[in-house]
């Protein structure tokens, strides 16, 4: 076991700018911007920081407002719908329910709808517990107003977020129906299996087709869903876990052409998260280690 402070909480670093970010890629920057910065520390300067886990910390939120500001331009310009990039996790990380509805597609896209300091504020209180002062340095505010922020922000994402807890056992006998109606192309059962509303968001990057906008009610996603096993490929449908939660890997001939992220209600599929843009899918050959 290491006694470089940065190295035991690199997990935790890397969490913290993903989920204020969306992008595997963006985060890892992230991160080896702060391991500079903290590489660029002397011995003495070292042994003075009270609190390297805090220092750590702060320095990388700093670096993903920074970073925030860039993506938000970048996604002004985005063909179609944007998602989060998908993380390839062991169903170890859906036991810390905290945690894996965190990094889940589903609060992943709600954050999005947050300001960037909000977005910040709320992680860092809500998944890491941070205290206010801390938060308040971090993002150059006073402590009062991180509470005001984190209240707005709290407020605004229990309105938006997913409010049912599903079991593993659950959620593997629904993917285990679904992954069986889409090999056999079955659609009525599809159509049990997806609910009456369920919505699928499409992230193609303008690298391939894509809806570039939500396809929703069974009516209009079980015929798609349908569609693959009529093509002229060799295709394969395999579960898999992304982001703690279950999910969908569509392999055609042999390769990786895109994953789905998939939210469970009451039973049924009520939302595909589709993510199809190869530039998006490049860490999906190792598991990611996530922590808070």
């Amino acid at each position: 076991m290491t006694g470089d402070p940065f190295v035991a909480h690199r997990s935790l670093l890397f969490t913290a700018a993903y989920e204020m970010l969306g992008s595997a890629a963006d985060a890892e920057d992230v991160v080896q911007e702060t391991w500079l910065r903290w590489a660029d520390l002397d011995a003495q300067a070292r042994s003075e920081v009270r609190d390297p886990r805090a220092y750590l910390v702060r320095i990388v939120t700093r670096q993903a407002l920074n970073r925030l500001r860039t993506l938000a331009r970048r996604r002004e310009e985005y063909v179609g719908e944007w998602l989060p990039e998908p993380l390839l996790t062991s169903p170890d990380v859906a036991e810390d329910v905290e945690l894996a509805e965190s990094v889940s597609f589903a609060m992943l896209t709600v954050l999005e709808t947050l300001g960037h300091t909000e977005r910040a504020v709320f992680v860092l209180r809500e998944v890491f517990d941070t205290p206010y002062d801390e938060i308040a340095t971090a993002v150059g505010k006073t402590p009062m107003a991180v509470r005001q922020i984190a209240h707005r922000a709290r407020e605004h994402v229990a309105a938006r977020r997913p409010r049912k807890q599903v079991s593993r056992a659950e959620q593997e006998a629904v993917v285990a129906r679904f992954l069986s109606a889409v090999r056999g192309g079955d659609l009525q059962q599809l159509l049990d299996v997806l609910a009456p509303d369920v919505v699928v968001i499409a992230d193609g990057g303008g690298f391939v087709p894509a809806s570039r906008r939500p396809v929703e009610g069974a009516r209009r996603v079980a015929p798609l869903l349908g569609k693959l096993a009529t093509m002229d490929v060799t295709f394969e449908a395999i579960p898999m876990w992304l982001n703690g939660g279950p999910a969908v890997r569509l392999d055609l001939d042999g390769e990786l052409t895109a994953v789905a992220s998939l939210v469970i209600t009451d039973g049924r599929i009520s939302r595909l998260y589709a993510v199809a843009n190869p530039q998006k899918l490049a860490r999906l050959d190792q598991e990611t280690r996530l922590s808070r």
